[in-house]
Order: structure tokens, then sequence, then C-alpha cells
């Protein structure tokens, strides 16, 4: 049963040890085994932790930056924050000491839990610039372990239960920074009320059932990682977190062997890629259009006609191997922070695997419109009006949003905070359409249209999205604001073109191969095919093969690989010049 009685965030996990008991909350590797930590076991850290932070001087309302990669760790220290009374600010791990800089001094945090030395070294650079912060504590370094011992030996629950009882519904609880595509970044305030509305539409949904096993790599300084561990504790969920290493991804599904996968869309892209190489286009369309009527009859509760059941069994090999990379017992999956292609999702829809596509923000904490097992539409980010959640398509085509959902503003901020609410609507700067059965599709971002010479309003993720659709592409970026024609910037996926070159007798390194007349026309093909999806004004005239990927560290891409459109636009403005000479 749901954690209903919780009042505000920071009753979850002391009721969910009076709910849950002894069932697994998380599960985590270390040192090649897999090890579980109860419902009962997390209370009892989060309420050491907590102890040991009152001890060390933080007061109600004071906030704490947590530097690391997603670990049991991370969400012990949030959990332990917040019963302190204290809120929390996530930073991203790939985050540069002058990003790092900005969050702690905007936020005014008086304390820092760090993952490594290397992540203090950051703050170390930058300390001067942020007088406010008093303590980095190491996760790593023993800083975290001795922080709990203190408070073990030294409890103070009578303080807690009095903290907790003060918090108000309509306190912060998070401050999420935006990733920044513009500007440095804005911290959305996220409350109790928030995560519990968050938590309520999961119940309701049946999104998460408390029999379930969450596979969680999404880095926990995103909302899309934060919706999943707060609502696995709200329904008694098992999350496993991933080791550290993304290399290590697809070999640990198959050990947690999860029913539930939160991913952003790069991975199932990943997969598709690995799982469809080698197999002619032909068959690979003829077998998705089995598996889709295979499943229809599936849901349906109705028995397979006798040549479906029979051409279901020829193709079935392959969509087999798909269903072991993920385990072999995936009920769902989630895809979120980007759009996915209807073509990807199809393929996993057929291969017994569904991806289900979901939309929000931050400043909605996550939640949007949602698909579900039981009512979906592929291409579309699913439906809303649940949880008293309202959403609108204004004249213009803005998504606007209102409902218990929405932030309560940009942290010291009103500027920014008056420009997206308004009486209460947030102005989502997304795009999009309602269809006639309520179901939503996202068109593109109001900030990235571009309006061609001629006049044309075009949305460039549309195109962008298309080539990325293409085993050999990493990532495309359309440009053509004010121009007469759409030119692209293209980068190649190097773990499928060099494989390619090789098999070529071409060059391997990318600098090199991405000047060959050979990977030149090799893309050209693709530009022609994703050409044909569209009207003449929306198609690629002329592009360009980077020698590189694009990447977090040139600033190029987010923590969740969205691209930073104005940046690449800015380093590239020569080549994208040339296209135009």
């Amino acid at each position: 049963m749901p954690v209903t009685t919780a009042r505000v965030i920071a009753d979850l996990p002391f009721v969910a040890a009076q709910v849950h008991d002894d069932r697994v909350a998380w599960r985590h590797p270390r040192d090649g085994q897999w090890h579980d930590l109860t419902f009962t076991d997390v209370a009892e850290w989060v309420m050491e932790l907590a102890s040991g932070l009152v001890h060390l001087g933080v007061e109600p309302g004071d906030r704490v930056c947590v530097l690391s990669e997603t670990r049991p760790e991370w969400s012990a220290v949030e959990l332990a924050v917040l019963a302190a009374g204290g809120i929390v600010v996530p930073i991203y791990p790939s985050s540069a000491p002058e990003e790092c800089a900005w969050i702690i001094g905007d936020s005014g945090a008086v304390l820092l839990i760090a993952e490594t030395d290397e992540q203090r070294a950051k703050i170390a650079e930058i300390r001067d610039q942020v007088p406010a912060l008093r303590d980095v504590i190491v996760i790593e370094g023993g800083g975290l372990a001795e922080l709990r011992s203190h408070g073990r030996t030294s409890p103070v629950p009578v303080e807690l239960d009095d903290r907790r009882a003060a918090i108000d519904p309509d306190d912060p609880t998070v401050i999420i920074y935006t990733s920044g595509t513009t500007g440095p970044p804005k911290g959305c305030v996220l409350t109790n009320r928030n995560w519990l509305t968050m938590c309520q539409l999961t119940v309701e949904l049946n999104y998460v059932l408390p029999d379930d096993v969450v596979y969680l790599f999404l880095p926990l300084a995103h909302v899309f990682a934060q919706i999943v561990q707060l609502s696995a504790i709200y329904t008694g969920t098992t999350v496993a977190f991933y080791g550290g290493d993304t290399a290590k991804i697809v070999p640990e599904l198959s050990q947690v062997r999860p029913t539930f996968l939160p991913s952003v869309p790069r991975i199932f892209e990943k997969i598709y890629t690995v799982a469809t190489t080698g197999v002619p286009e032909d068959q690979l369309r003829q077998a998705v259009q089995v598996g889709l009527a295979v499943r229809k009859f599936q849901a349906a509760d109705q028995p397979l006609p006798a040549d479906l059941a029979a051409a279901f069994d020829k193709v079935d090999p392959v969509f087999a191997r798909v269903r072991a990379i993920f385990g072999g017992r995936l009920r769902q999956a989630l895809s979120g922070a980007a759009p996915i292609s209807v073509e990807v999702l199809e393929f996993f829809t057929a291969a017994g695997v569904p991806v289900l596509e979901g939309y929000g923000m931050s400043e909605s904490t996550g939640v949007g419109t949602v698909n579900t097992l039981a009512r979906h539409k592929l291409g579309s980010v699913g439906t809303y009006g649940m949880a008293n959640l309202q959403l609108k398509v204004a004249e213009d085509g803005e998504i606007l949003m209102n409902g218990p959902h929405v932030f309560a503003g940009y942290w010291n901020n009103p500027a920014a905070t008056a420009e997206v609410l308004t009486d209460g609507w947030l102005h989502t700067g997304d795009l999009g359409e309602i269809d006639d059965d309520g179901f939503v599709t996202i068109t593109g971002r109001k900030k990235d249209i571009i309006i061609t010479a001629g006049g044309k309003n075009i949305a460039p993720a549309n195109v962008e999205n298309q080539l990325r659709q293409s085993r050999w592409i990493s990532h495309a970026v359309v440009y053509g604001d004010l121009k007469p024609y759409l030119v692209a910037l293209i980068t190649l996926d190097e773990d499928e073109i060099v494989p390619w070159a090789q098999a070529q007798g071409l060059p391997t390194d990318l600098p090199t191969l991405a000047r060959t007349p050979e990977a030149r026309a090799l893309i050209q093909d693709v530009v022609d095919e994703a050409n044909s999806h569209f009207a003449h004004v929306s198609q690629v005239k002329r592009f360009t093969v980077l020698d590189r990927d694009l990447s977090q560290e040139n600033g190029e891409l987010t923590p969740t690989l969205k691209v930073k459109r104005k940046i690449v636009h800015s380093t590239h403005a020569k080549l994208y010049d040339e296209l135009y000479s």
C-alpha cells in the first residue's frame, strides 16, 4: 500500500518503514555483489544522517548541495536534509567549477556533499566565490560515514520531530537548477505539495507498482530521477542503483532484471541500433508489423490467428534478443527528457518491451502528460488531466500547464518567474497540439523555431529527430534562421561508424574519416531519406560532418544530452557560414 499518510516529503522514509518494513527499498552493487537495504534500514540511515546534520549546524531552511553520481548515498543525504528541515540543491557531477560556483552562490548553500576528492577539488577552486559555504563533506573520503556515526551516537529524535512538524506543505524541498541551454541556470523551487502530487499520480496511473524493480542510472540532479526515487518510496518499490559506470548499464540490466526502466531516448536508440544491425530493412519492417499486430491481439486478450502466430514465430528470435538485453522481465519503460522517434517506439512495442513516452519539465515537477499501458498512442507524449493537472494550448501553439504540480517559481528571481507564470498557468515554451482523443504531441520549442528568409516557420527538432534515427548519426543540428534554406551540422556515432569504416578499408579516426568521400556519401543517403519525409521548405539542402561528437565538456550538451543549440551555433558559426557560401 502507498505511503498516503505522509504530510510532507520529510515524512516519507519514516512512514515507509512502518508501511513497507523489511521489503527491499534499495539495491546497489559493491565488490561484485548486489546488496539490499530494507525500508527500515533506509529510515535508520536517514535518521542518523539527519541527526548528524543537526549537530553540524544545519538549520531549517538551509540549503545543502549534493555533487555526486547517482548512488544510495545521494538519496540518503537528500532524505536526511529534508528530515532536518533543510532544502536540497542538486548539482550535476559533470558540472564545471564555474557552474558549481553559480549554483552554490545563487542558492546560498551552507553545506556541500561531494562524492569524491576530485569533486571536492572543483569546489576548492571556487571556494572564495561562495562565502556562505561553511563545510564540504566527501562521501568516499569517509566524511559521510563520520557524519552518520555522530548522528548514531548522539541522536536528536525530538528535535527532528519538531522540525518536520514545522514544515508546511508549500515549503520548498528541492531547488533544481535548469541545465541552461541559454544563460545561467535558474533554480526551480519544488515544494512538498509538488512532490506529493507526483507520488499520488504514480499510484493513480499504476505506473510504478509495489512489486516492481526499477533500475536507476539517471542523474539525481535531474527531475526525472527524483520522480523515480520518491515515488518508489511512496509505493514501496525497489530501486536498483547502477554502479556508476555507464559502460556497464547493459550488463547490470541483465543482473537486476528490472520490471520498470526510466531512461532518456539515447539509451533506447543505442539498443535499437545494436538489435537491428545486420537485419535487412524490408525484413525489419515486416517483423515490426507482425509484432505490432500480435501485441494488439494480446492487449485485447484475444487468441492469435494461426497465420499470424506462425509469422511471429519466425521473427520473434530478433525480439527475444531485445527482451534479453533488458533482463527478460521488463513490464514497461518510460522515455523522457527529449523526443524519441515513432519507429523506435514501434520496434520495442513489437518486441514486447513497451517504451512509453512522457512529457514534463523541472518547472512542472517533471509531470505534464504521460502514456500508460492501458491508454497510449505512439508518437504522442500521452494525455493529461490526472490529479487535477490541467493543460491547454495557447493561440500561438505554446503548451500551458496549471495545477498542484506547477513549481513555486525561480529561486531569488521574481522577474524570470513572472515571465513563465501567469495567473497560475505555466508557460512551458514548448509548442504542441492536442488531438481529438486528448493525446498531446510536441512540435518544437518556441525559441527554437526557424523562420526562413521566405518567412516559413520550421521546427528543427522534427528534422533533427528524423536524421538521428540513422545508426551512423549521433547528433544533428539544423540551422537556417533568416536563410534561404536549411543546413545541418552532423556528428558521427563512433560506435557504429568505426566498424563500418574498418570493413570499407577506410581510416578509423573520426577527424580523418569525416572528410572521406565515402563517409560523405553515406551521410548524404541518410539526409536524402530523411528529406523524403518533409515538404521542400523543411528539407536540409546542405550539411557538414563534424570531426568529433558534441559533448558536455565543450558546453554543447546538457547533462541529459540535450543540445545547447545556441552554443553549437556560436561554436561552429564558421562551418554554417561555409554552407551558405
